[in-house]
């Protein structure tokens, strides 16, 4: 219960502070390619339950006709004001609609496409005996270390099956069993700051130029 009321009370105010914000962006997106401004990807929660998980529309209007679920950063059905969007990951903004209704909770393992999770090996079913998370610490590891190597093409979902999935379900296990306030508020740290500097990129320094 406790819980459920955190995760409502961070959703209420990260709307009320980000509303403006995605409208805009929303107008925009409407403005720069056809198609709808929101995209409502097929995910699996806890028990199997299916939801949508919103988000501002970064690709072509019939992306996932067009190519696989899984995409890398240079795949070319994303636009080009998508392109930007997803690299300050603003376009992941719509998600606190999720929290508020509840599809998501605040912190937990990422919500997976059905068609991607209908590969899922058995060991790794255990995650839909939870409730997916806006954020996680597989999560955060996923957007530090392995998203980067996502190749383009055919075989992303391969690549993702196959060599990064093992990896980040067993650093969101782990957190779950150690579960605590203390991890929470470091996960939340550890993603505000990941978003601070993916919306403010910090500019090298005279010193890290290149030198002749």
């Amino acid at each position: 219960m406790l819980r459920r009321l955190v995760d409502v009370l961070a959703a209420i105010l990260a709307l009320v502070l980000t509303g403006p914000l995605i409208l805009v962006l929303a107008l925009a997106v409407r403005l720069q390619s056809t198609g709808p401004a929101f995209f409502g990807g097929p995910r699996v929660g806890k028990n199997g339950r299916p939801f949508k998980l919103w988000k501002l529309r970064t690709m072509i209007s019939n992306a996932y006709q067009e190519g696989p679920n899984i995409t890398s950063k240079d795949d070319p059905r994303i636009t080009r004001l998508g392109a930007r969007l997803r690299e300050a990951r603003l376009d992941e903004l719509p998600q606190f609609w999720n929290l508020l209704v509840g599809d998501v909770t605040l912190i937990g393992p990422r919500a997976e496409d059905p068609e991607i999770l209908e590969r899922y090996p058995p060991e790794h079913r255990w995650i839909l005996s939870v409730k997916p998370g806006l954020t996680g610490a597989g999560t955060i590891y996923y957007a530090l270390h392995q998203e980067d190597t996502l190749p383009t093409g055919e075989s992303t979902e391969e690549h993702y099956l196959g060599k990064l999935l093992d990896e980040k379900l067993t650093i969101d296990r782990e957190y779950l069993e150690h579960q605590s306030a203390w991890t929470d508020l470091g996960i939340l740290l550890q993603t505000a700051q990941y978003a601070a500097g993916k919306i403010f990129p910090s500019r090298p320094s005279e010193d890290d130029a290149p030198r002749s």
